[in-house]
């Protein structure tokens, strides 16, 4: 990538490498898929109808462009843009010094705001919030998590899967606790997870927590919490659920 290159023409260059790959047909299936009907989580994104290893292939031919030019892509109104930001944005971070993991962590968060739909947060939050929390203060995630954001709220907890496969449970269960109220079953079905990989590296854990809380849990929540377990077991947590 010439270093030169102006910041727009890079970004124009990519998202018509993007744009050439559009699937009619395929957006159709997406659009459903994602919820963006009137009034549904994704009511305001716009799709190309891509597959995730089309955007991969893009991202990694600009996996060098500057952050200006990703800034660009993680604005647009193009879901599959900001997919390919994200994409380069990790690679950078993964590849980066301790400094620039820094920098390249506080402009996703100042960009928050456009990793706006769960495969974006799932895709990003561990790679980057997840890696550079990982030996740092976590506050923020509890401020995400308290916040109003959906996005926000779930790119705090899916950001413990990593701590989680550190051995570092005790922040997903946190969070968990501080969602056992939350209304929206994208909120359920991160936190669910979470709770199920936490089972993997301990099951003592999620038995405890599901010992204590069961109860309480939004059903959707406690089924992906309990995937792994014992049909007596799966059977014996959800009778009791209120």
């Amino acid at each position: 990538m010439c270093e030169n290159e102006d910041i727009q023409e890079i970004y124009r260059r990519v998202l018509a490498d993007l744009n050439r790959l559009e699937n009619v047909e395929y957006k159709k299936k997406v659009v459903r898929f994602f919820k963006t009907g009137k009034g549904e989580y994704a009511e305001e994104d716009h799709f190309l109808g891509l597959r995730v290893p089309q955007i991969r292939r893009v991202a990694k031919k600009y996996s060098s462009i500057p952050l200006d030019s990703i800034s660009l892509l993680l604005s647009s109104i193009w879901h599959e843009s900001r997919f390919c930001a994200l994409c380069i944005l990790i690679d950078q971070f993964n590849k980066a010094s301790e400094s620039m993991r820094r920098v390249l962590f506080q402009f996703y968060m100042s960009h928050i705001k456009w990793v706006n739909n769960w495969d974006l947060v799932d895709l990003s939050a561990p790679a980057i919030v997840g890696v550079y929390l990982l030996d740092k203060d976590k506050s923020i995630l509890l401020q995400l998590a308290k916040g109003t954001n959906l996005w926000e709220q779930r790119i705090a907890i899916v950001s413990t899967l990593t701590f989680i496969r550190a051995g570092l449970l005790k922040y997903t269960i946190t969070l968990a606790k501080i969602y056992l109220e939350h209304t929206h079953d994208l909120i359920h079905k991160a936190t669910g997870w979470m709770l199920r990989e936490i089972g993997k590296k301990d099951r003592s854990v999620l038995l405890l927590f599901l010992d204590k809380y069961a109860f309480q849990m939004p059903r959707t929540m406690l089924r992906y919490s309990i995937e792994h377990l014992s049909k007596e077991e799966r059977t014996d947590y959800l009778t009791r659920v209120e």
